[in-house]
């Protein structure tokens, strides 16, 4: 999969829908989730993005919506959080596309019991996103980790309906959310209210969850990019890009083409 910006800018055309993952995306990972950093350089290039009328600008995040309008505290986009579920229009208005009561009985349960897992324990961290749970255990010795969250997922299973959640795991992570939280699902919602269907389409992340969307995309003549150099990915997308500074720089490239 080529690195060359010149050549990926060469496969769009507008009006361009333009989608981004943020955490190892458009930003490098934060230590802790719940810890808000604005990056003016990513505020900057996004700001003069949105400004552009053939451009329209959608980011597409694992994190809770709250956090991200936070992270980005700019009008008029596309930002939708926990995988897509809670979406912020560029009108202002939020949508969540299942009812939040519908879940948070069972996470309130699942939650109870990963506090007491975790009691007293060093290394971990809970994440509650309204919508999900999330244990982080990135600062854990590699056989805690490992033992910490195989007793918190048999855990939590025992409370799970399979028909509405899904269990999420990751490198020392672990997260139970519902199926509808599903980053190719958000993009497929958001094709459909696209008043501009011929736009190009482009997307952009760094894991399985993106994944999910690159198909979506790809099967609407758009362009998946993977941001990342784990050789051990299994190349669903079109091209690659080496690091979130990369992205940045390709965004910047955009912004000068268009001047």
């Amino acid at each position: 999969m080529p690195f060359n910006i010149n050549e990926l800018s060469q496969r769009i055309h507008f009006p361009l829908l333009l989608f981004l993952d943020y955490d190892g995306t458009l930003a490098d990972f934060s230590p802790n989730p719940d810890i808000i950093q604005p990056d003016k350089e990513i505020i900057e290039i996004l700001t003069t993005l949105k400004l552009h009328e053939q451009i329209s600008l959608g980011i597409i995040s694992g994190r809770k919506l709250d956090n991200l309008m936070k992270l980005i505290p700019i009008p008029g986009i596309i930002l939708a959080g926990t995988y897509g579920i809670e979406i912020r229009m560029p009108d202002g208005s939020i949508i969540h596309r299942k009812s939040f009561n519908n879940y948070r009985p069972t996470l309130e349960t699942i939650k109870s019991k990963w506090k007491n897992l975790l009691r007293d324990l060093n290394g971990f961290y809970l994440e509650d996103k309204g919508w999900s749970l999330a244990i982080h255990a990135q600062d854990a010795n590699d056989l805690d980790a490992e033992q910490v969250l195989t007793a918190a997922r048999m855990g939590a299973e025992d409370q799970l309906n399979k028909k509405i959640f899904q269990v999420l795991p990751g490198t020392k992570f672990l997260e139970i959310c519902p199926l509808a939280a599903d980053k190719g699902k958000c993009v497929e919602f958001l094709l459909r209210k696209n008043s501009h269907p011929n736009n190009s389409i482009i997307y952009f992340g760094d894991d399985d969850k993106d994944e999910k969307a690159f198909s979506v995309v790809q099967a609407k003549d758009g362009i998946a990019v993977r941001v990342g150099m784990d050789l051990l990915s299994k190349g669903k997308e079109d091209f690659r890009l080496k690091n979130p500074q990369a992205v940045r720089n390709w965004l910047k490239s955009l912004i000068s083409s268009l001047k």
